[in-house]
């Protein structure tokens, strides 16, 4: 038997390249496909809540205002869409990317009911903005709160 020295650094590579080899798995150069990965797009939401409506902003640079789908109910929002893959290759070899690509749905639960007719959206610098009126109901309730 041979004795070997210890050395951390080797383990540390030995490491970086099993996660590495990890990554290339999960997410293989070349294929935009969400069924090959095993990820989808879902992009970012931020919601923010006034007296007078409900505002939702998502994050999806590289569409057109066309490329979306929005669905709203009394007290739901979905908002589907594709962002389809744009390739072009300058020179032979593999190419890398880390955008997600492919068809993407975001279903969200409204804290307050909406007034469905007059919801309205506007896409702008890779934004979706969606503004969503309360009912008339919503606005103006009053809970009264009896303390024991």
């Amino acid at each position: 038997m041979t004795i070997m020295r210890w050395n951390p650094l080797q383990e540390i590579e030995l490491l970086q390249r099993d996660m590495n080899h990890l990554i290339n798995v999960l997410v293989p150069s070349g294929t935009n496909s969400p069924e090959k990965t095993g990820f989808t797009f879902t992009p970012p939401a931020e919601m923010t809540e006034t007296a007078e409506a409900v505002h939702l902003k998502f994050e999806v640079p590289g569409l057109e205002a066309q490329d979306f789908d929005i669905e709203a109910t009394a007290d739901s929002l979905t908002v589907r869409g594709e962002r389809k893959s744009q390739t072009t290759t300058e020179r032979e070899g593999v190419t890398r990317t880390e955008f997600r690509y492919g068809k993407f749905s975001r279903s969200l639960s409204l804290p307050a009911r909406i007034e469905t007719t007059q919801v309205s959206a506007q896409y702008k610098d890779g934004v979706l903005h969606i503004t969503l009126p309360k009912a008339e109901t919503e606005k103006h309730k009053v809970v009264k709160v009896n303390v024991n």
